[in-house]
């Protein structure tokens, strides 16, 4: 479409900026299209049956209550730009402008068969295709108001729309691709999380993780150690995103590959995994990682903070401990160590093992939901079972922060029961 009338300039970010080769002294000129091209009308719906339906227009916009009353906006198949139809009040200024020719012209590659599709659908033509003497062809139509377009043929141009279509096609393919390669991620990482719990009895526990993308840095991890003991592992990759994928899954082989050392030797079991992880990655990759193993004969927990949040322990008698970090991030270091902690359970007593993304998830104020509203959560909703008390609690931070999540929200609740 080749409109004849207004533009937008699009803003340009300052560190665009660049010397024209012309003319080292001066600027690159900010991006500039044109954006639309008014047309009046007398009717918004009878108008937009033509250009819907006739010509194969989209609709992009329809808002109400401007200054001109209904606005909308409708786009050729190539959305290059766009029609802004008014349709002006009987008896003003703008309503004699509706039926005049617009000196709009529309740009197909083949006007032969556009022209032979649109008068099937009912556009009126004034003639046929005709060749000019500037050596383009054109087909002048007209609207149900009258207003006169024109339908534009020439060979430079048809070869300029099909390299853009061509680079239109390529870019669609290449999106498809990476949506595709996106959602195989996803579900592969799907299986990375822990898809079995094994059976303990005296702790009841469940782990979520909601992925703010399609993949992500968090991740939680349920492992068997033996002798009726469980590993309970939760962490967070630096970065987000694909790459941050990637570490997890790194981590994540690294942790169920090592853990057969974690029952007897919990602190060389992190010193390896670590080892492996600084060995695997880049310089500036680390993981924050909570790995706590949980004795279901004695209900004491052996724990190594890694970096992590503090873990939450609400005692049944509502008091609160926090586990705190013991030593720094995963892969940073080659050499690492930290001590390991033990906490003991007592039947009514529920741990809580999460990430950023549920403390630090905001509201419309831009205020974080924090460690004193899931503490609260937790509280409120303690008497329900593990997966329930997981249930509500994500619900909670959702209705807190209902707009567009920023973080992976990954969870961890484990209850001590009495047998």
């Amino acid at each position: 479409m080749i409109p004849a009338s207004e533009a937008l300039e699009q803003p340009s970010s300052p560190n665009t900026q660049s010397a024209r080769p012309d003319c080292p002294e001066c600027p690159e000129r900010p991006y500039l299209r044109v954006f639309k091209s008014t047309v009046y009308v007398r009717d918004h719906d009878r108008s937009l049956d033509f250009y819907v339906n006739q010509l194969g227009f989209s609709v992009v916009a329809d808002v109400s209550f401007t200054y001109d009353g209904r606005w909308v906006a409708i786009a050729p198949p190539d959305g290059q730009a766009i029609l802004a139809l008014v349709a002006p009040k009987p008896g003003t200024e703008k309503y004699r402008f509706i039926g005049r020719e617009t000196q709009i012209g529309f740009l197909s590659e083949d006007i032969n068969t556009t022209y032979e599709l649109w008068k099937r659908l009912g556009v009126r033509f004034h003639q046929p295709p005709q060749q000019t003497i500037f050596g383009i062809t054109l087909a002048r139509f007209q609207d149900l108001d009258g207003n006169g377009f024109e339908l534009i043929g020439t060979d430079q141009f048809t070869r300029q729309i099909e390299q853009e279509r061509q680079v239109a096609a390529a870019r669609i393919e290449s999106e498809r691709r990476t949506l595709q390669e996106l959602e195989i991620a996803r579900q592969v990482q799907a299986r990375l999380f822990p898809q079995t719990l094994p059976p303990l009895k005296t702790l009841d526990y469940a782990g979520v993780c909601i992925q703010a993308r399609h993949v992500g840095g968090d991740y939680y991890d349920f492992l068997a150690l033996g002798n009726q003991r469980l590993g309970l592992v939760i962490g967070d990759i630096s970065g987000k995103g694909i790459a941050a994928a990637l570490l997890m899954a790194n981590l994540q082989a690294n942790l169920r590959s090592q853990f057969t050392l974690a029952r007897d030797e919990p602190q060389l079991f992190l010193q390896s995994v670590n080892r492996i992880f600084f060995q695997n990655t880049t310089d500036s990759a680390y993981a924050t990682v909570f790995f706590a193993d949980y004795d279901d004969k004695a209900r004491r927990l052996r724990y190594a903070n890694c970096g992590h949040l503090s873990g939450i322990v609400l005692r049944h008698n509502g008091k609160v401990d926090w586990l705190h970090s013991t030593g720094t991030v995963l892969g940073l270091f080659e050499e690492w160590d930290s001590p390991i902690e033990e906490c003991q359970l007592s039947p009514g007593d529920l741990l809580a093992l999460y990430t950023d993304g549920v403390t630090e998830s905001f509201d419309a104020s831009g205020e974080e939901f924090g460690e004193q509203r899931l503490v609260e959560a937790l509280r409120k909703n303690k008497a329900m079972s593990a997966s329930d008390t997981l249930s509500s609690v994500v619900e909670q931070i959702q209705r807190f922060s209902p707009s567009e999540q920023h973080d992976d929200i990954t969870l961890i609740v484990a209850k001590c029961t009495a047998n």
